[in-house]
């Protein structure tokens, strides 16, 4: 425990831009690249092991001392990240080069850092987010891909991209999302503002990306599988807006699988100067 800060102060951090941390205590923040097929999730859980635990465990074991860190957007089961934007307040005296090889060098293989610095007191991983945006990965042939099974959706009827990108552009704005909202979402609001939205396609892949103020419970992967719907033909682009106007998700179709998604970047103010980073995965050329 760091003197001077409560289990709450730890846990969830502080928007205030005047926030002072206690004398010696430093904020640190970092980028965090994971597989997320072994694992039950970002969030710690007792029964199984999570990506948070598992960053947790190394940079505890690089600061000599318990360390406790922020994320800006929960993943589930499954579901990977290429850019997860995390904090932690520490008293003890590393240079980010410490934090970022000693880190690694304790993780497990689907877990990485790609990079370290100190920050600002007032920088929160969740509440200074403006954005974040996801990636839904589908594999579009015949056969399931053997090397990117964990990595990739799958679809193997043909889909036409660009009827799921003229769909999707319906849910563009602030809307009550209900319709695509898990009935264990514990969100107090069904209301998010979705700031962009594209389908494209590359080779063999359909890729659909969606930036947002935040998201509800497999918010993305209900919309895909609405999407995967119109991009067989099965429904037409209008039906998009039909399913967002009924805030009922008993009337949309299941969810898409989790294997798919990736949260590739989260947007900050200017002021906190976070790294940028290509949003990947790396295979994907961007457009």
């Amino acid at each position: 425990m760091i003197p001077g800060l409560t289990r709450e102060t730890r846990s969830l951090g502080h928007p205030a831009e005047d926030f002072v941390l206690p004398a010696g205590v430093k904020r640190i923040a970092a980028a965090v690249e994971y597989d997320g097929s072994a694992f039950c999730g970002w969030q710690r859980q007792r029964h199984s092991p999570s990506v948070q635990a598992s960053v947790e465990a190394a940079l505890s074991r690089v600061a000599n001392e318990s360390i406790s860190v922020v994320c800006a957007g929960r993943t589930d089961t499954g579901v990977h990240g290429t850019n997860q934007i995390v904090h932690f307040d520490t008293a003890a005296k590393r240079h980010n080069r410490n934090w970022l090889l000693g880190g690694n060098a304790n993780l497990p293989y689907g877990i990485r850092l790609h990079w370290v610095a100190e920050q600002t007191a007032g920088f929160h991983a969740r509440f200074s987010a403006t954005a974040r945006t996801y990636r839904y990965l589908i594999s579009n042939q015949a056969q399931r891909s053997a090397l990117f099974y964990h990595g990739l959706s799958w679809e193997k009827r043909p889909l036409n991209a660009l009827d799921m990108h003229r769909a999707i552009q319906h849910l563009i704005g602030e809307h009550d999302f209900s319709s695509f909202r898990a009935a264990g979402c514990q969100s107090n609001s069904p209301n998010r503002n979705i700031h962009r939205a594209r389908v494209w396609r590359q080779a063999d892949l359909v890729i659909v990306e969606i930036t947002a103020n935040a998201f509800l419970h497999h918010m993305v992967r209900n919309i895909v599988g609405a999407l995967l719907c119109i991009g067989r033909g099965d429904r037409s682009k209008d039906w998009l807006k039909e399913l967002l106007l009924l805030r009922d998700r008993t009337k949309a179709p299941p969810t898409a699988p989790p294997n798919g998604l990736y949260l590739v970047r989260v947007n900050y103010p200017d002021c906190f100067d976070v790294p940028l980073f290509v949003p990947g995965p790396q295979f994907i050329a961007e457009v």
